[in-house]
């Protein structure tokens, strides 16, 4: 797997303080804008989003991606490619 993080993200989306479903939908949104090979960095503190929903959709999509959770600020980055 590509060490998506060292890649700089052609888009970031904030969905702090959201809840299921809004950052797939948002994340999904954001990632229809995006050309074939960008990254875009998600920054969402919903658990399910990140262990659940989001990757369940990268992997039918066929989407590489990365989670990377910053105990210290309590939320995670998530860095997609798209395909």
């Amino acid at each position: 797997m590509a060490d998506l993080k060292s890649i700089e993200p052609a888009a970031t989306l904030d969905v702090l303080g959201r809840v299921c479903p809004y950052p797939l939908v948002l994340t999904k949104k954001k990632l229809e804008k995006l050309n074939s090979g960008e990254v875009l960095k998600v920054i969402s503190d919903a658990q399910a989003s990140v262990e659940d929903s989001i990757p369940k959709y990268c992997e039918k999509h066929g989407y590489e991606m990365e989670t990377v959770k910053l105990e210290d600020k309590g939320y995670w980055e998530i860095y997609i490619q798209k395909k």
